[in-house]
């Protein structure tokens, strides 16, 4: 049987760009965990390959449903896990929050768990990314910069489930043995991001100001926050590397690491930067209410000694590339009718 990763969460930006490199770098087979209903406007481009098989496939199952992911993973078996797929939007969190706390602590639960009974009665051994994300650390203290010793402060609904999914992906190597693995992600962007996240809903709301379905304000949130940006197609390469590394025994059981890039910015220039690639110079911007959180991570700067020092990473993609990749994103999106929702 060929060798095969799991991504759960493929239909999100961070899962689609890993299912692409793996596609594009490596001879596994994908299999894309997914609910049949959510939208597949990230992997369309896979649609024919998934048609005909080749080297790429879907699974349906449910994170919040025990059965479906213990019958799933009987069924397929794959050499590698990355546990992409969660509630992800910290703002909508709040809104949210059990659904949010659900998912993402108790479903990560529920896919460790799984794994650690086959593990038990069938030999099952996979190598497992548990995704956390740079939020745990939450209302950090401004001029330090964030290792993984770093004191978690829970900043949202979000954040909090992921300290419950980041101690669950660390207690499940170190307590049985599983070969799991905990990455914290920084602010990552680039194509396919969702509007909801800061960067993204900027540049959406340019490209939608350009061709004319919008009027020329911008609206945004708090930008009182200082913080560093990658591409998301850096980042899952250092995924796949971890993976690797992993199964070469240099990562241990329960082991966790920032990703992070190391071009950080102000929000305001942020702003700047997406005005500068328009050819719109009358645009205005605006804080919405509606779009503030009760509280925020106002700061997030990183320190990636510990990835670099078990991985030959770094990130290699400029982020004003990556804004540029963005805003051309929302462009093409947008040009082609499909007109999103002002958020």
């Amino acid at each position: 049987m060929a060798k095969s990763i799991l991504i759960t969460g493929i239909t999100g930006q961070v899962g689609s760009q890993l299912a692409d490199y793996v596609l594009g770098e490596t001879d596994l087979d994908v299999i894309g965990m997914m609910r049949w209903q959510e939208p597949l406007d990230n992997i369309s481009h896979l649609a024919n390959r998934i048609n005909h098989k080749d080297r790429v496939s879907i699974v349906y199952a449910d994170l919040n449903d025990y059965s479906s992911i213990a019958r799933m993973l009987k069924s397929v078996r794959p050499s590698y896990v990355s546990h992409l797929a969660a509630q992800s939007y910290p703002k909508t969190s709040f809104d949210i929050p059990i659904e949010t706390l659900h998912t993402n602590i108790i479903g990560t639960a529920n896919l460790l768990e799984c794994i650690r009974q086959l593990r038990e009665h069938d030999s099952y051994d996979p190598v497992v990314h548990v995704c956390s994300s740079s939020e745990v650390y939450g209302r950090a203290t401004p001029g330090r910069p964030l290792n993984e010793d770093t004191p978690f402060h829970g900043a949202s609904p979000y954040s909090i489930s992921k300290i419950g999914s980041d101690y669950l992906g660390r207690f499940y190597g170190e307590a049985y043995g599983l070969r799991t693995f905990v990455t914290r992600m920084g602010t990552h962007s680039g194509p396919r991001r969702s509007d909801v996240f800061f960067e993204s809903t900027v540049a959406k709301q340019i490209a939608l100001i350009e061709l004319g379905h919008q009027e020329p304000v911008i609206k945004v949130g708090n930008l009182a926050s200082t913080r560093t940006f990658q591409d998301a197609r850096d980042a899952v390469r250092a995924y796949f590397l971890l993976l690797q590394a992993s199964e070469a025994g240099r990562v241990g059981c329960g082991d966790y690491f920032n990703i992070a890039g190391e071009e950080a910015f102000q929000l305001p220039e942020v702003i700047e930067i997406l005005l500068s690639m328009s050819n719109r110079k009358d645009i205005k911007v605006e804080t919405d209410a509606d779009r503030l959180r009760p509280i925020d991570a106002d700061y997030q700067m990183f320190d990636n000694r510990k990835i670099r020092a078990t991985i030959d990473w770094k990130p290699e993609i400029p982020a004003r590339k990556m804004f540029a990749d963005l805003l051309n994103h929302w462009r093409s999106e947008i040009s082609q009718g499909k007109i999103p929702l002002n958020r």
